[in-house]
């Protein structure tokens, strides 16, 4: 599956879960931005506008529903993917992050293929 050139940002406060995604991303050819919670990534998102955007529910400072409560709340970023990121796997979950404007959900741990599927699934359609 080639991904190249998309930006796809993991918002997650679990180094394994990073670098198993930087690593599959890498891989498919994306331009991967981390963050460790989403005071770091709402900086990193400004700066870098990537197309997709994984965020982990369960984090310190700034949880997953906070964090892509304000990204769909920014204009600039609203159109923006923000798939969640969770052990957990339950309906409450779900709803929850669709009711802050999450687009899909995603239970960890994850493997290479269901990432890169999701990725292609949200990624902005180019021309071709």
């Amino acid at each position: 599956m080639d991904l190249s050139g998309l930006k796809v940002m993991v918002i997650d406060d679990s180094n394994t879960i990073r670098r198993s995604a930087e690593i599959f991303l890498g891989q498919a050819g994306c331009q991967v931005l981390l963050a460790e919670d989403g005071f770091d990534a709402l900086a990193k998102i400004a700066d870098h506008h990537p197309d997709v955007i994984f965020v982990d529910i369960m984090m310190p400072r700034l949880d997953g529903y906070q964090t892509c409560a304000l990204i769909k709340k920014n204009p600039r970023l609203a159109a923006t993917p923000v798939i969640m990121l969770s052990s957990k796997d339950g309906l409450f979950d779900r709803a929850r992050g669709r009711m802050v404007g999450s687009d899909e959900y995603l239970t960890k741990p994850f493997t290479k293929n269901s990432l890169l599927k999701t990725v292609a699934e949200h990624a902005p359609k180019r021309a071709g």
